[in-house]
């Protein structure tokens, strides 16, 4: 019995050092995500200006919902063999570089997955079944996130992203300078 009591210590000891840190990790997934979401989809929704792109987003927002399902389930089943690459490469020994590989395809997956959201939302609401797990699915994510927004790792990771989100608003050296040199190449010519 004193072996089972000493195992159950060690399980809560590990839990309450792993709570925090676990806790942060998903407070910055989820920050990413909410704030992203809607920034990728506009980005990409900018390169649709390019006529070729444009036209691709019509016939996108054209299609009946079960080509909208199959459509919006694009992204997870293109970046799946990007990410098993990149778990591969870190089962090398190339930890950084499968690490860069599954953050750009966690970051290339939600642009794409917002913006196709955005153009199959009408078709996909259409699914009653789709439909039940998204109302599920947005009830699920706002008690998260009220759950999150009562914790320090919550906190913590809002208050880093307003911190880097109001240093990447001020105007670097760099870019003074790109800006003052393209203004007086853009005098000369």
């Amino acid at each position: 019995m004193r072996a089972r009591e000493a195992a159950a210590l060690g399980w809560r000891r590990l839990k309450r050092i792993l709570t925090w840190p676990l806790a942060l990790l998903a407070a910055l997934v989820i920050l990413f995500e909410e704030y992203a979401w809607d920034e990728l989809s506009a980005a990409l929704g900018r390169l649709a200006a390019w006529p070729p792109l444009a036209a691709l987003e019509r016939r996108i927002a054209a299609l009946p919902p079960w080509a909208a399902l199959a459509m919006f389930a694009l992204p997870a089943a293109l970046l799946l063999p990007v990410k098993l690459a990149a778990l591969f490469l870190i089962g090398r020994g190339h930890a950084l570089l499968g690490l860069l590989i599954i953050l750009l395809a966690k970051l290339g997956g939600t642009a794409l997955a917002a913006r196709l959201f955005a153009l199959t939302r009408p078709a996909l609401m259409r699914v009653s079944w789709f439909v039940r797990l998204y109302n599920g699915f947005v009830c699920w994510r706002e008690r998260v996130f009220e759950r999150l927004r009562a914790s320090a790792p919550w906190r913590l990771a809002h208050a880093l992203a307003g911190f880097f989100r109001r240093v990447a608003s001020r105007p670097s050296f760099w870019s003074r300078l790109g800006r003052r040199l393209a203004g007086r190449w853009r005098r000369r010519s």
